[in-house]
């Protein structure tokens, strides 16, 4: 009898030993969630600071291209004035060659998508014919012998779907682009349309020739001036839709600029969203399960090797080799009631109250739902995967041990951990 309460007095003390580890390690954890969220609060208060810069620098931005424009249309009017424009002829002529390579880009994409599909049918088919050749005609299942039955009579099907030789060249030499040698010599007709077309204000820059030079000034500004008004106000066409504006020096530097300026405002909105999406996430009782996220543990158990990635998702994977199977992606944190005896060695979650995480949408099982994990979490000194099994078809129950979860009490707050030890001797 002394023999029994003394091995029990052992079993007790190395229980409290290995209890005092997990609550200092759940200590550890916690600081290191706090710091980690830390970092993240600083980075929305850094971020939000950069964007407020990086909007006045994008307005900045595209005042300065629009004043740069306002510039370039000037010189450009006013030299269309003096008789360099393209008239109509000019305006159709790119408005043609515009929409010839629209069309050209079109057809390459099609075909792009198109042979991209016709390598996933092949793929498909393969795919099926395999299933027709390996499947076993006594295996009495019904949706299989369906499916091969649809493939044969797919199969026997005539189709005219192919294409030639002839007329995949043709395709090819569609989509070359145009030059003196194949499609449409656009040089030849730009040559043709540039005649002279000087209108009556072209003239009247001819004329301030012979004037003063103080009033050849005076009137090119103010004729310069009434063409902008009446551009501006929609009634007189744009001549910079048929010239090189958009390509000028100055013009496309100020694009740039403002460009790069609203790709760096996206981005920085973009990881401010991120990180106010993150603070609001649930990391589980005080966020403790921040410090953990990503870390995965792993257990042999029959034919498979199992892996829990916190906050992540599980997997399973044959021990002689094959693919991963994803048992479910991280959804929530729940609570659940367990009643379950603790093996000698304290490795199992015990009776209580327990932390729950729920992993869902894995890969759909055969002829069944998709797989899915409730991950029970118990108390213990190191992380690690106690269990596997199977409760339902594709429906997988893992117990797995943590110091994150040590002191938590759902009676006290479930929103932080409490250092309740009786309850964390029971689950150890």
């Amino acid at each position: 009898m002394r023999g029994i309460g003394k091995e029990y007095k052992k079993q007790e003390e190395t229980r409290q030993k290995s209890l005092n580890k997990a609550i200092k390690r759940r200590k550890e954890l916690q600081f290191e969630a706090d710091r980690a969220k830390k970092e993240v609060e600083e980075k929305v208060e850094a971020t939000a600071i950069s964007i407020q810069g990086l909007e006045r620098k994008l307005k900045e931005a595209e005042d300065n291209l629009k004043e740069t424009e306002r510039r370039e249309k000037l010189r450009v009017v006013k030299s269309d004035a003096a008789g360099k424009g393209k008239g109509k002829l000019g305006v159709l002529l790119n408005l043609a060659r515009g929409r010839v390579d629209e069309l050209r880009k079109a057809l390459t994409k099609t075909r792009e998508q198109r042979d991209f599909m016709l390598d996933r049918v092949l793929e498909l088919e393969k795919l099926l014919g395999v299933l027709k050749e390996e499947y076993n005609p006594n295996f009495n299942d019904a949706g299989v012998k369906k499916a091969v039955q649809g493939w044969e009579d797919y199969a026997a099907r005539e189709t005219s779907d192919h294409w030639t030789e002839a007329e995949a060249r043709d395709l090819s030499e569609i989509e070359k682009e145009d030059s003196t040698d194949s499609g449409v010599n656009w040089t030849e007709f730009e040559s043709s349309s540039t005649e002279d077309t000087a209108s009556d204000a072209a003239a009247i820059y001819s004329l301030t020739s012979y004037l003063p030079p103080v009033l050849q000034s005076w009137l090119s500004n103010s004729i310069t001036n009434l063409r902008h008004f009446l551009i501006d106000n929609g009634m007189l066409p744009d001549p910079t839709s048929n010239t090189d504006i958009q390509d000028s020096a100055a013009v496309k530097a100020a694009r740039t600029a403002r460009d790069d300026t609203q790709r760096d405002l996206t981005n920085a909105q973009n990881d401010l969203r991120h990180s106010q999406e993150d603070l609001e996430k649930d990391y589980g009782p005080a966020g403790i399960f921040r410090a953990l996220k990503d870390k995965c543990v792993e257990k042999e158990s029959g034919e498979y090797i199992y892996a829990h990635c916190f906050l992540s998702r599980t997997t399973q994977k044959p021990k002689k080799g094959g693919g991963e199977t994803n048992m479910g992606n991280f959804v929530r944190f729940d609570t659940e009631y367990v009643d379950d005896d603790l093996p000698p060695d304290g490795k199992g979650v015990g009776r209580g109250d327990r932390i729950v995480m729920r992993y869902e949408n894995g890969q759909h099982c055969w002829n069944g739902p998709a797989r899915s994990t409730n991950v029970i979490l118990a108390c213990s000194e190191e992380d690690e995967i106690y269990k596997v099994s199977e409760s339902e078809k594709c429906v997988y129950r893992m117990e797995v041990g943590t110091p994150a979860v040590c002191g938590w009490d759902k009676a006290a707050d479930a929103s932080g951990p409490v250092a309740g030890e009786t309850t964390v001797k029971d689950e150890l």
